[in-house]
């Protein structure tokens, strides 16, 4: 069993703020779907995707960062697991984790309202040089 560990703070932020996004994905799409006249109860088959062509894409700018909340931070989770497991879940290591939910959460707060590439970029690149610091830390323990 995993004893205690501060970095498990960050794990459950980040996956409530992934709940966050869903609900607001679903609280746009939905109305959204009304008003363009799908009627979801005829619908076969399909993916969240082919909404790209018929909904505003401030709409699909949430469900987009909702998928992308389903991504990259797998890895986040699985990295502060292991760090949490061997120990390592404190210091230096909790300060990159919650860096890395915050530029994850201001990466989601971006992309589903400005959507502006250069500073969804910025901060994925610092989130993702957050992760790799992790991920070379629990390396350096566990191997």
């Amino acid at each position: 069993m995993i004893g205690q560990s501060a970095i498990l703070a960050p794990i459950v932020a980040l996956a409530a703020w992934t709940m966050v996004m869903w609900l607001w994905m679903y609280a746009t799409r939905i109305p959204a779907m009304r008003r363009a006249k799908i009627d979801v109860a005829r619908l076969t088959g399909g993916v969240g995707k082919d909404l790209d062509k018929v909904l505003p894409p401030g709409v699909q700018w949430k469900a987009h960062n909702y998928n992308h909340l389903l991504e990259q931070p797998v890895l986040f989770y699985a990295i502060t697991l292991v760090l949490a497991m061997v120990g390592a879940g404190g210091g230096f290591n909790l300060a990159l984790a919650w860096a890395y939910v915050g530029l994850r959460i201001a990466h989601s707060i971006v992309q589903a309202t400005i959507n502006r590439v250069a500073v969804r970029f910025t901060l994925f690149a610092l989130a993702s040089l957050c992760l790799a610091a992790l991920t070379l830390h629990a390396a350096i323990i566990v191997f």
